[in-house]
C-alpha cells in the first residue's frame, strides 16, 4: 500500500513539475529613437498572437511554459523584434525597443469614372423643335413628360393648374430644373 501512494505522489509531483516551472514575463516597449511608449504592438509567442501592449507600452505574459520560446514583437512603422525567452519559474522582466522601419508597399493606383456629358443617362437637352412639337397648350412640365425617368402630374387633371414633377421618383422638391435661370418646380417660391 505504501508503494502504490509514494508512487501516485511521485507521478503526481512529476505531472506538475513543468506547471512549477511556468513564470510570467512582463515589460516594456518603446521606440528606439523617442523612447515613448508603443501602445498596440503585437505580442506572438512561438506564433501565436496572444495580446498587445497597453497604452503605456506595457506588456505581461501571465505563464510561459518550461523551455525555449520565440518572442516576437510587431509594431506598424517599426523593425519587428525576435527575442529568445526561457520559461522558467519566478517572474522575467523585459524591456524592449523597436527600431523605427521603413514599410515598402506596392504601387497604389487609384481610378475612378465618371458619366461624360455624352452619356444618354445623365440629362436631356430638348431642342425648341422638341419643344414645339409637343406644345399643346399644356403648363411646361408637360413638355417633359416624355422624357426618361419622367413623371408629370396635375392638380387640375388637365394638365393645366398647378403641376409636379418627379424625376426618378424624386419629388420635385429634392429636383433643380430651371429654364433660362428660372426654378420650374415651383418658381413663386423658389425664386
Amino acid at each position: 500500500m505504501k508503494t502504490v501512494l509514494f508512487t501516485g505522489t511521485a507521478l503526481l509531483a512529476l505531472a506538475a513539475a513543468p506547471a512549477w516551472a511556468q513564470g510570467p514575463v512582463s515589460g516594456t516597449l518603446t521606440d528606439a529613437r523617442s523612447g515613448e511608449a508603443l501602445p498596440g504592438a503585437t505580442i506572438l509567442l512561438d506564433g501565436a498572437a496572444i495580446g498587445v501592449t497597453s497604452p503605456a507600452g506595457a506588456f505581461s505574459l501571465a505563464a510561459v511554459p518550461a523551455g525555449a520560446h520565440e518572442l516576437r514583437i510587431t509594431f506598424l512603422g517599426y523593425e519587428p523584434l525576435v527575442r529568445a525567452v526561457q520559461g522558467q519559474s519566478g517572474s522575467q522582466q523585459l524591456n524592449a525597443q523597436l527600431q523605427p522601419g521603413g514599410v515598402l508597399t506596392g504601387e497604389a493606383l487609384i481610378t475612378a469614372s465618371r458619366a461624360s456629358d455624352r452619356t444618354a443617362t445623365v440629362y436631356t437637352n430638348l431642342s425648341k423643335q422638341d419643344l414645339n412639337k409637343r406644345n399643346f397648350g399644356q403648363d411646361l412640365p408637360y413638355l417633359l413628360d416624355q422624357t426618361p425617368s419622367t413623371v408629370v402630374t396635375s392638380d387640375a387633371g388637365a394638365g393645366v393648374g398647378y403641376t409636379d414633377i418627379r424625376i426618378r421618383g424624386t419629388s420635385s422638391t429634392g429636383i433643380n430644373t430651371t429654364i433660362n435661370g428660372v426654378p420650374l418646380n415651383d418658381p413663386e417660391s423658389h425664386g
